[in-house]
């Protein structure tokens, strides 16, 4: 599944196949497509833990949820909906590291 004609993004470019890393993990992704819709179309739909352990997902996909919140190396804290899929970058799965 993948992201077509997103609301803030506009039409995700026909980006060539790069490789992201979640908690460590290698995952196939498009470059310039959202890291959330790319996390999702690797059948992963976790971003993050609250404090007492629950997880939470994507909701919105316009940043204004921002329950797709994760760590993005050298950037911190980033709203995966709205992060564009850059070669090689590392994500973290804030709250434990479930993905």
């Amino acid at each position: 599944m993948r992201v077509r004609g997103h609301p803030v993004l506009g039409e995700p470019p026909r980006g060539r196949e790069v490789t992201i890393y979640l908690d460590g993990r290698p995952l196939s992704a498009r470059e310039g497509e959202p890291v959330a819709a790319a996390l999702f179309a690797s059948g992963i739909r976790i971003a993050h833990y609250t404090g007492s352990g629950e997880p939470r997902g994507p909701f919105c996909m316009i940043g204004r949820c921002t329950e797709c919140r994760m760590l993005l190396e050298g950037r911190g804290m980033v709203l995966t909906c709205l992060t564009p899929v850059e070669e090689g970058m590392r994500l973290r799965t804030p709250g434990g590291g479930k993905a």
